[in-house]
């Protein structure tokens, strides 16, 4: 591994500053990405309203960021590529950073890697430019410029070519550059952002762009939102206000129905500063964990904001992970956070659902349309049900359905305060069509169901314990030896649950209760799911996290199952529950319990838009 010989002692060196400079960047600066990361961060730092940036080949060849922040004067300038200079800070205390810079290496690191030029100009003084290639700065020099500065680097690792050679291609890396942006444009909504790639040496096309938003905290962060995760996200978000000992979660967090394939739409800062935690992440998949299965990723963008002396961020080269004094305060905090606010949505489900629905039944135009047809009025609609056989006049009333309504007409039955509806039907035994004031409800009754019983094991075990229900003959069940142990060790947790069992010899157990709100149930098969769930748990999880996984694989044996036809009482008995539990818009694994279709939208489908 070592070079040089054993015989010969080495000798310790002071190495020169241009060394220095190019280790230190080979810290700091990784990638273009991350040369990008801190000249915008240096503009947010200046007090910048608006900030360009300009890359070209990836940033490999330029990368140029201009802001109007408060600008350098003449004799600072050459300060500025000096190492561990800097204005964010005095020194005297490095637990207080209220900046997103502070160390001093950036600029320095740049200049000694690449051809930096740097053009600065404050208020009501002179402009000025420096350039510095490869850690040997030139003279400063007047420049003519508007208040703010203009920093541009050409060149990237030309002083280091063997870095270059671990760069990705082009296109990886402007999506790298981009990411960054935007992460750093969701944390100030009242600044300016545009990227533009000026590849070729032409004026380059804008690949994002993000105008100020101004209004109270959710608002312009709302709008900041939508203008970078899209109004879809937005729409179907929460927002998110909750404190615990100074410590504040403010942003927004979409439904459970709303959930992606990976974790990319995860965007968390602290004091705003994005970072990637491993606690932070941990927290926010323990929040989301009782509503989405474990394939399925919240999207969330979350903010906590703190004293600076209750986080150390100066733990990573890159600034992009943290250390909190009291990291349970912030764990605890974004859990219940997140719970709280998830709870206060009801039973809300993703509108992205039911357009994808809408999407799929959209028929194909095979030609142009040859006719519109006109919405008949109440009137025309009237006569021609009565002039019709007997019984299609009944459906002029706007409860009118297939399925008999055994509600009379009540203001309490009035469907602008049942945001579900009235049962109106039940197509494969499985799927429930209910009737709202403005569309219609497809409600999976199984799903549904299995959402309420596990909400109400959940309610009744931390009340006094779920009721159980002793069965005439108890049931025996054979299994292997480490299955029969891992059973009996968690068999007080299961007590608790409403599920009894007790050794029956061998590496046999005896089923003596079920959870009684599960009736008539197959003991065996439920006894072997809670063994599937305990085994997928392990010992990394928290105990109230796996009692809620086996709460929830029990309430899937106790909910209606798919094939069971149901009376209309029952339909609009599951439809009332519904509205009346919170998370009963999704199932135990994320998956939507019913769609919405707006009437205008169906009408569409039909041509009478």
């Amino acid at each position: 591994m070592n070079s040089h010989s054993p015989k010969i002692r080495p000798t310790i060196r002071q190495l020169d500053d241009a060394a220095i400079n190019r280790i230190a960047a080979g810290e700091v600066v990784e990638r273009p990405a991350s040369a990008v990361k801190e000249l915008v961060e240096n503009a947010i730092d200046a007090g910048a309203t608006r900030i360009g940036i300009d890359i070209a080949d990836g940033g490999k060849t330029l990368i140029r960021v201009s802001d109007d922040g408060c600008g350098m004067t003449p004799e600072e300038l050459p300060l500025a590529l000096s190492r561990h200079a800097t204005s964010k800070i005095d020194g005297s205390d490095l637990l207080d950073i209220r900046s997103f810079g502070f160390r001093g290496e950036a600029l320095p690191s740049l200049g000694a890697v690449g051809r930096l030029t740097i053009q600065s100009r404050a208020e009501a003084a002179d402009g000025a430019e420096l350039s510095v290639s490869g850690g040997i700065a030139e003279l400063a020099r007047p420049s003519a410029l508007r208040p703010g500065t203009i920093v541009t680097l050409r060149d990237l690792f030309f002083a280091t070519p063997a870095r270059l050679k671990f760069l990705r291609t082009d296109r990886a890396e402007v999506q790298a550059v981009g990411e960054v942006v935007r992460r750093l444009a969701m944390a100030e909504p009242s600044v300016g952002f545009t990227l533009r790639d000026v590849s070729g040496g032409c004026e380059g096309r804008v690949t994002f762009r993000a105008d100020p938003v101004t209004g109270d905290l959710f608002e312009a962060l709302t709008g900041r939102l939508a203008q970078i995760m899209g109004r879809d996200f937005t729409d179907n978000a929460i927002r998110v206000d909750a404190e615990r000992e100074g410590t504040r979660m403010t942003g927004l967090a979409a439904l459970p129905t709303y959930s992606r394939g990976s974790a990319v739409a995860q965007h968390v800062f602290v004091n705003g500063r994005p970072v990637k935690d491993k606690l932070l992440i941990g927290a926010l998949r323990g929040a989301y964990s009782d509503f989405l299965s474990r394939d399925r990723h919240p999207a969330v963008a979350l903010f906590i904001d703190c004293d600076p002396r209750r986080v150390d961020v100066n733990v990573h080269p890159a600034k992009s992970e943290v250390r909190f004094r009291d990291p349970g305060l912030v764990r605890g905090l974004v859990v219940s956070g997140l719970k709280h606010a998830l709870a206060e949505a009801g039973h809300r489900a993703s509108s992205t659902v039911a357009g994808a629905a809408l999407g799929a039944m959209r028929p194909e135009i095979v030609g142009p349309r040859v006719y519109q047809m006109d919405r008949p009025s109440p009137q025309a609609l009237s006569s021609a049900r009565a002039a019709q056989a007997p019984g299609f006049a009944e459906m002029e009333t706007a409860w009118s359905g297939r399925v008999e309504d055994t509600t009379p007409e009540t203001p309490e039955t009035d469907p602008a305060v049942l945001p579900l509806g009235a049962a109106r039907g039940q197509v494969h035994e499985n799927y429930i069509i209910a009737q709202t004031e403005t569309g219609m409800v497809i409600v999976d009754q199984h799903a549904a169901h299995e959402r309420l019983v596990y909400e109400k094991l959940k309610r009744q075990m931390a009340e006094r314990g779920v009721a159980a229900q002793a069965l005439l003959i108890p049931e025996v069940v054979d299994l292997s030896a480490s299955d029969c142990a891992l059973l009996l060790e968690a068999a007080d947790d299961l007590a608790r649950m409403g599920l009894t069992i007790e050794p029956f010899g061998g590496s046999a157990i005896a089923i003596r209760e079920t959870p009684a709100i599960l009736g008539e149930v197959n003991a065996e098969a439920l006894i072997r799911d809670v063994l599937d769930e305990l085994s997928e748990g392990g010992g990394s999880r928290l105990v109230q996290d796996k009692l809620e996984a086996i709460l929830s694989r029990v309430a899937c044996h106790g909910s209606i199952r798919s094939g069971r036809r149901m009376r209309a009482e029952e339909m609009n008995a599951l439809l009332r529950e519904m509205e009346a539990t919170p998370h009963s818009g999704q199932c135990n694994h994320g998956r939507p319990t019913y769609i919405e279709l707006g009437l205008a939208d169906i009408e569409k489908l039909f041509g009478r838009a």
